[in-house]
């Protein structure tokens, strides 16, 4: 027996008895701590359980692994000696308790504003919108006069398979699909449950949801082979424009019907339908573009009557994930900075010490440390790292990933522009949609280049246009086969094969 206890047997195989945050599991002896949390938990694991980013920590006590190596990297001293422990490294070998820190809920904007529509409901009693985001899951509940009886957001539970889409799709690809799956399905599940409670009625009384997302997230969530959004030439095999039963996903309202509106291509999914829907700008006479500035960059071009669309790899910086003190944007997090008498000033989320940096403070730091000449045009640190509010900073490698992700947004932007002959003071508006545009500051996104800036003084903050669109066609079923033919009549452009994108990219490198 080891020293953690008394263990109990399934088929011979020993069990250990695991307590999380009071809830008490049992796992295989040699399970991955990560493995036994995800099931019930929210964990952050932008590296994918790889090591590499040191995000999952816990604190851990009891019959388990020796320190690994990453462990050893990515611990100080004080962490280890309080018994905190890598998820993704330490393995049960034993009776062991583990509590999750940094329960916080995340600061989560829901649904932005709606444009005036008469109502046409889809749903007779409520109506469920929800918006499967890449990072975040969030929801609204209607009743049939448009009244929003509850809404509630909660991180998305596939984050232990990878911050992005790619790591989810690489990991549904090796024998994961099922798990990806019934982990967003019972986060969808336990977002309706949560609203009808709060509403005071039962969730069978949801009789109808729209679910929006990206074309990945609609993918994992639906069981849908993904093979086709992981190699060239990166053809949809579904695009969605369908209704099915809730059942089919689990859900608490089995007899309702889950429309899941149409995606635009590979990487331009349904989310974007919803934000073009809810955003207006294809109902506008002169040119207009959307940017959904996230780990995967959507953005939509609206000239002379023609949807163009693309989508860039901005990577997961904007969310806080990969960089040294990064994190998401909830307490702890330096959100904003500023300049003040020759130093940086920061607000931190919550007040009280700061803990990490979320995706809009490094925004605002950049711009900062510009302004003070302590960072350069090519991105060169005068200070490596280079404090922010201590004991959070930002290094050299923040940086790079920064010029990465954001170079990758302003040169989809520009390239969409270039493709119709056309430059930012052409564009009427920019549309700025999704969480992560809720809390950036314009002129930060501009100084460091996120956003060309010209279009600056044009830009318009949407909210999470996405989540406010898949409303509208809950409200107005008049808009469903209006966002199907937007979708279907849109063009791709394929930014892989740009030259026009490479160049831009480069240029875009700067500060």
């Amino acid at each position: 027996m080891s020293a953690g206890g008394r263990q109990s047997t399934v088929g011979g195989n020993a069990l250990a008895k695991v307590s999380v945050n009071g809830t008490h599991l049992e796992a295989q002896m040699g399970a991955l701590l990560s493995s036994v949390i995800l099931p019930h938990h929210a964990l952050e694991m932008p590296c994918a359980g790889y090591g590499r980013c040191g995000k999952c920590r816990v604190v851990a006590r009891g019959a388990l692994s020796a320190l690994s190596d990453a462990e050893r990297e990515h611990l100080s001293p004080q962490d280890i000696s309080r018994g905190v422990r890598l998820a993704c490294c330490a393995r049960v070998e034993g009776d062991c308790t583990v509590t999750l820190e940094g329960a916080a809920a995340s600061q989560i904007r829901l649904a932005g504003e709606m444009p005036d529509f008469v109502h046409d409901p889809i749903f007779s009693v409520c109506g469920a919108a929800v918006d499967i985001g890449t990072t975040t899951l969030a929801s609204c509940l209607y009743g049939p006069d448009g009244t929003l009886l509850a809404q509630a957001s909660a991180p998305n539970p596939q984050a232990g398979w990878g911050a992005d889409v790619i790591s989810r799709i690489e990991a549904a690809l090796h024998g994961s699909g099922d798990a990806l799956a019934a982990s967003v399905r019972a986060g969808v599940r336990a977002l309706v449950l949560e609203m009808a409670a709060s509403a005071h009625i039962s969730a069978e009384a949801v009789d109808a949801l729209v679910i929006t997302g990206n074309t990945a997230m609609l993918y994992l969530l639906t069981q849908t082979d993904p093979d086709c959004l992981s190699h060239a030439p990166f053809a949809a095999s579904r695009l969605f424009g369908e209704t099915l039963a809730a059942g089919e996903l689990g859900l608490p309202c089995p007899h309702a019907q889950v429309y899941l509106p149409r995606c635009m291509s590979a990487f331009v999914g349904a989310d974007i339908t919803t934000a073009l829907l809810a955003s207006g700008i294809c109902s506008k006479p002169d040119t207009r573009m959307l940017v959904d500035i996230g780990t995967n960059g959507e953005i939509a071009l609206w000239h002379r009557g023609q949807l163009s669309c693309c989508s860039t790899a901005a990577g997961p910086a904007f969310e806080g994930a990969g960089l040294s003190m990064g994190m998401a944007g909830k307490t702890g997090a330096v959100d904003h900075v500023r300049v003040q008498d020759g130093a940086l000033q920061a607000h931190v989320i919550g007040g009280g010490a700061p803990k990490g940096i979320c995706g809009s403070g490094v925004i605002d730091a950049l711009a900062c440390l510009l302004e003070l000449e302590q960072l350069d045009e090519t991105g060169l640190l005068e200070q490596d790292p280079a404090p922010v509010a201590p004991p959070v900073c930002l290094t050299q490698k923040d940086v790079r990933m920064v010029q990465l992700a954001k170079s990758a947004i302003c040169a989809g932007l520009r390239t969409l522009l270039r493709v119709e002959g056309l430059c930012g003071a052409d564009a009427a508006e920019l549309a700025v949609a999704g969480g992560f545009g809720s809390y950036l500051d314009v002129d930060s996104a501009g100084h460091i280049g996120l956003l060309p800036e010209e279009l600056v003084p044009r830009v318009r903050v949407l909210g999470n246009a996405a989540l406010s669109g898949a409303a509208m066609l809950l409200l107005n079923r008049g808009f469903i086969p209006r966002s199907e033919a937007l979708a279907a009549g849109a063009r791709t452009v394929d930014l892989s094969t740009s030259a026009e994108f490479m160049n831009a990219y480069t240029e875009g490198m700067f500060f």
